[in-house]
């Protein structure tokens, strides 16, 4: 068996020994001044990430944790038409046909809630396709619902059908998925 030479690093075992006896002497010590810093930025991270996630579905991050799974947009949606449904029968005064509306959505709007979570669980291409086929009914009702609240529901143009002044084209919708 041949000797090994004094200067190869492995066989030095005392320099491994050393290294772990300084370690064993710092942690104790630089471990309590360094875990508040650590667990700041942890929760400084995580506080930033809900922030975008809650902006991106167009809640309030109080709200975040209703909206999870894959269908969480749709949800975050169909529960704005909901509250925009409230709002329209606030503002219904003389117009019974608006609350009309709005009670006979209702119905509907439970519907597509229970086919978003009922998606949660389907295999991917089925999920898909329940999804879009949810997003194709909500924007049917979120175009009428802002007829009723006097807005245009095509871009580049006004209520009363008149172009507006950018002169934008449509552009197409978007399918969740």
């Amino acid at each position: 068996m041949a000797r090994r030479k004094k200067d190869d690093p492995a066989s030095k075992g005392r320099g491994g020994r050393r290294l772990t006896g300084l370690a064993k002497a710092l942690i104790p010590v630089a471990a309590p001044v360094l875990l508040p810093f650590a667990a700041g930025a942890a929760a400084s991270a995580r506080d930033a990430v809900d922030r975008l996630r809650a902006r991106r579905l167009g809640v309030p991050v109080e709200r975040l944790a209703e909206f999870s799974g894959r269908g969480a947009a749709l949800h975050a949606r169909i529960v704005g038409v909901r509250e925009a449904l409230d709002a329209l029968r606030e503002r219904d005064g003389d117009k019974h046909e608006d609350a009309r509306f709005a009670v006979g959505i209702e119905p509907r709007l439970r519907q597509l809630l229970a086919a978003v979570r009922a998606a949660e669980r389907m295999p991917a291409e089925r999920r898909r396709a329940a999804h879009r086929a949810v997003d194709a009914e909500l924007a049917q009702v979120e175009d009428e619902l802002l007829r009723r609240f006097g807005l245009s529901t095509r871009l580049g143009s006004t209520a009363g059908g008149a172009s507006a002044a950018s002169g934008r084209a449509q552009a197409p919708r978007s399918a969740a998925g």
